[in-house]
């Protein structure tokens, strides 16, 4: 009966602590409903947990501007065919995005064209969280 309680005990305490895990994996900033096409260089692409980060300098609107653009985690990447590598400062590349809602300069990344191989690269947050891959 003591090691049914214990378990019982510490199984509660596990699933307690998991929802602000959940809760962190929101999408909601994005907008799924636009799609925003950008033609850049890419800053820096940060390979790192929980999510990818990927910076564009983009010639958006007439001018450069710095986009801030959310991938999933390098776990999920991985396992679509990415590396740490796929990316690489210097790279000119035209990335789609679902911007954010707040109107910031940054997006949920739907994908990514190399413009000097011609490689497509795809990743989308939105479909990932509705599959439960997070």
């Amino acid at each position: 009966m003591r090691l049914f309680r214990s378990a019982a005990i510490t199984t509660l305490a596990a699933v307690g602590m998991s929802s602000p895990v959940l809760a962190h994996h929101s999408f909601a900033m994005f907008d799924p409903g636009k799609v925003i096409t950008l033609n850049g260089t890419v800053k820096e692409f940060r390979w790192v947990n929980p999510h990818v980060s990927l910076f564009v300098l983009a010639d958006h609107a007439g001018a450069p501007e710095l986009w801030a653009v959310e991938l999933t985690s390098p776990g999920n990447l991985t396992r679509l065919g990415w590396s740490r590598r796929s990316l690489n400062p210097g790279d000119k590349i035209v990335v789609q995005v679902n911007p954010l809602r707040n109107g910031e300069k940054g997006g949920g990344f739907r994908k990514a064209t190399l413009v000097a191989s011609g490689q497509v690269l795809e990743a989308r947050l939105i479909d990932i969280e509705k599959n439960g891959e997070k």
